[in-house]
């Protein structure tokens, strides 16, 4: 029997902050000539104000309650379209229950932690999660022990690929032909 999604027609990328969602899915997007959706920049201009604001005045567990009810309202969308989501989107209540529904294309993009090490240390002070890590051994560690309690959460996409030593280009083309 055949499974009926509410929108097939969108595409989700999800995983670890710095693995190249948003800026995987732009490039896909402008490529599919489909509407490219940031679900940050979504709640970001909801609630006015930044993620990182946004996550120290509510907390984590009001926060991704929020990102959660964002989230459900952007699946409602019949539009063509590429949705990346938070690193921690798909790991709170019943969200990948509720993708599985909406859509086949689903991908998690798999990084390491040492290249997300490499990608995030730089720019550590503008990620709420990372901002008070101070050495990238101690980055390497805290990505590395959530990236084990969330896999069971990103290996549920119905898709994975591996972002570590790839360009954008060889990303998008990847998802290309799995689509």
């Amino acid at each position: 029997m055949q499974k009926i999604f509410s929108n097939p027609n969108i595409i989700i990328l999800l995983g670890y902050m710095g693995c190249g969602k948003s800026t995987i899915g732009e490039q896909l997007a402008d490529e599919l000539n489909f509407a490219f959706i940031d679900l940050d920049d979504v709640l970001s201009a909801e609630q006015k104000c930044t993620i990182p604001e946004l996550f120290q005045q509510k907390g984590p567990k009001e926060f991704r309650q929020l990102e959660h009810q964002t989230l459900i309202q952007v699946l409602k969308s019949t539009s063509k379209c590429v949705l990346s989501l938070g690193g921690g989107t798909p790991c709170y209540y019943d969200t990948m229950e509720r993708i599985d529904k909406v859509t086949p294309n689903v991908f998690y993009l798999n990084a390491s932690p040492m290249t997300l090490v490499k990608r995030l240390f730089s720019v550590k002070n503008s990620r709420p999660l990372i901002s008070h890590i101070t050495t990238e051994e101690n980055l390497k560690d805290f990505i590395a022990k959530h990236l084990f309690e969330r896999k069971n959460f990103y290996t549920q996409a119905k898709h994975t690929i591996n972002v570590d030593n790839k360009t954008i280009t060889e990303v998008v083309k990847a998802i290309f032909k799995l689509i």
